[in-house]
């Protein structure tokens, strides 16, 4: 952004650019639309471009690693996109002749997206799907940490939008961003929708513009007596190394039914997990805590690099650290989010005792977000869905793979996950296509049918 010109009028002309852009396919077929979508898709996870964006992802970012970045360009873009195929989002989208409603889908307008540097590859790219998929247009605010990340991934979706005969206009990304050009986009855009910090979800419900934000997360997972120990402890695995621990999903917690504590830990060890002695995990936490916040050197960063800094030695081949923990809030950091390859793990006595533990540390940190369990017990986990103030709960499966969708469950694909009012959030959802659309009901009358008192109140009447 040149400095001769201010944050406002900077981001206003990208409004009024991305307006006009908009307008131009107000009035485009649902088949027009989802070509859009399957195009920008498609240029981005073929082989050479999305290599270079995981390549430039890492480097730019220096959080998380390649594998971790590609597969989610290859898994979430890919299933966006499967979760829109034949979904209609333009002109009339349902009708229900008995009720006499026809519901019409319009457009939002103009989208101010936020992105995190935690996951700037495939967030701008599903963003900007969910909001073509509503004929919107859509401007990035990057974080500054990984704004070249953005540009690259901008520019391949506007020159597919070229090459479809679509305007430009609809993807606009800010090469050079800004706090104030951030504010600046939350207060002019028709809707928001923030991904990020805790900072930035707040900014972006205190913009005076509609939007959608996410609440912290601090994913704890329950594992019982009935629980496949080979299973959860790979899964756990999987969830807690992904991309070095990116994800808000993945696990920061685990709470273990005492019968099988120590079987498990011998699995998470045998699964790569380096568990720590109480002087270690003094060093540990020394290590990711600096005045109170969390290490920025060592967020996101493989195991042993964490262990170097922290002065412990890891045996070969360790690829996260076990903390064993029993108490809840500041004063016992490891209860909270940690973004990095640490797993803290509790006892508990039984699966009573475990829903409580998961509630008071959502309930110190990430109330909404997301908790998961392994168990063969399924009336456990729909207990377990009733009796926890989260929005997610994943049963049997790695928690950052699952709760933004994956091809063996049923969550809607998105990097966007609404946390309810818990979390200080209007959605408890999966953000996705469905909320970057207006819909007008039109009513038309049907036959009058009053009910009766009777068929209203039943036996309250006699009481």
């Amino acid at each position: 952004m040149e400095m001769s010109i201010s944050a406002k009028d900077f981001v206003s002309e990208l409004i009024d650019r991305a307006k006009v852009a908009q307008g131009e396919i107000d009035n485009y077929t649902q088949e027009q639309v989802d070509t859009l979508v399957k195009a920008i898709a498609w240029n981005i996870v073929k082989a050479e471009n999305a290599e270079k964006i995981a390549e430039l992802a890492v480097e730019e970012s220096e959080l998380g690693n390649y594998e971790g970045k590609y597969g989610k360009l290859q898994k979430k873009v890919k299933g966006n996109l499967r979760d829109m195929l034949g979904a209609k989002t333009v002109g009339v989208i349902e009708e229900d002749e008995a009720r006499g409603i026809i519901k019409i889908a319009k457009p939002v307008g103009v989208i101010g997206a936020l992105l995190p540097c935690t996951n700037p590859e495939a967030t701008p790219v599903i963003k900007a799907m969910n909001a073509i998929k509503g004929r919107n247009a859509i401007v990035f605010a990057p974080h500054p940490r990984t704004k070249k990340t953005n540009t690259m991934i901008v520019d391949i979706m506007r020159e597919t939008l070229k090459k479809f005969g679509a305007p430009e206009d609809l993807i606009i990304g800010i090469e050079e961003p800004s706090m104030e050009a951030s504010n600046e986009l939350m207060a002019q855009s028709d809707l928001v929708v923030a991904t990020g910090g805790s900072g930035m979800v707040k900014a972006a419900y205190s913009s005076g513009t509609p939007a959608y934000g996410v609440g912290a997360g601090n994913a704890v997972v329950v594992v019982d007596e009935t629980a496949d120990l080979k299973d959860a402890a790979h899964k756990i695995m999987l969830s807690k190394t992904f991309d070095y621990a990116t994800s808000c999903s993945s696990d920061n917690s685990i709470v273990v039914v005492e019968s099988v504590y120590d079987e498990l830990l011998k699995n998470l060890q045998g699964e790569g997990g380096y568990l720590t002695n109480s002087e270690e995990k003094d060093k540990v936490q020394n290590a990711l805590w600096v005045h109170g916040h969390l290490n920025r050197e060592i967020i996101a960063q493989p195991a042993g690099k964490i262990a170097q800094v922290a002065g412990v030695e890891l045996t070969e081949g360790k690829t996260f650290i076990m903390v064993e923990e029993s108490g809840v809030g500041a004063d016992h950091p490891f209860s909270g989010e940690k973004m990095s390859v640490v797993l803290t793990v509790y006892k508990v006595k039984d699966f009573d005792e475990a829903i409580d533990k998961v509630n008071e540390i959502t309930g110190y940190q990430g109330t909404g977000h997301s908790c998961g369990i392994h168990t063969q017990d399924d009336d456990r986990a729909v207990e377990y869905g009733i009796r926890t103030k989260t929005s997610r709960v994943m049963v049997r499966q790695p928690q950052c793979y699952g709760n933004s969708g994956n091809w063996d469950n049923g969550m809607p694909f998105t990097l966007t996950l609404g946390c309810g009012t818990w979390g200080g959030n209007i959605a408890s959802e999966n953000v996705t296509y469905k909320h970057f659309i207006n819909t007008t009901w039109v009513s038309k009358p049907i036959k009058e049918v009053v009910p009766s008192d009777e068929e209203l109140f039943g036996d309250i009447m006699y009481k």
